[in-house]
């Protein structure tokens, strides 16, 4: 299944996030019409298509990496290990 234009949106405002200015939760509202949680739901799913990985190789591997810590030191403070 290809990206549709809400993906690839998502996609390109991620990767382009780091050259914008300001509050990236207005940016998220008035750029893509999304609320920041919905937003942030919908960019964690999509990094899990293969599609998006074929679409941004380097963001979708950067997200997961960054996604995949955050899980791994949830882990570890529920879990009491250093």
């Amino acid at each position: 299944m290809a990206l549709d234009d809400r993906d690839r949106a998502l996609l390109d405002f991620e990767s382009a996030w780091s050259r914008h200015v300001g509050a990236k939760e207005e940016a998220i509202r008035a750029e893509l019409g999304l609320s920041p949680a919905r937003y942030y739901q919908l960019l964690g799913r999509l990094i899990d298509t293969a599609e998006a990985l074929e679409h941004d190789p380097m963001l979708v591997k950067r997200l997961r990496r960054i996604r995949d810590a955050r899980q791994q030191a949830r882990l570890a403070r529920v879990s009491g290990a250093p």
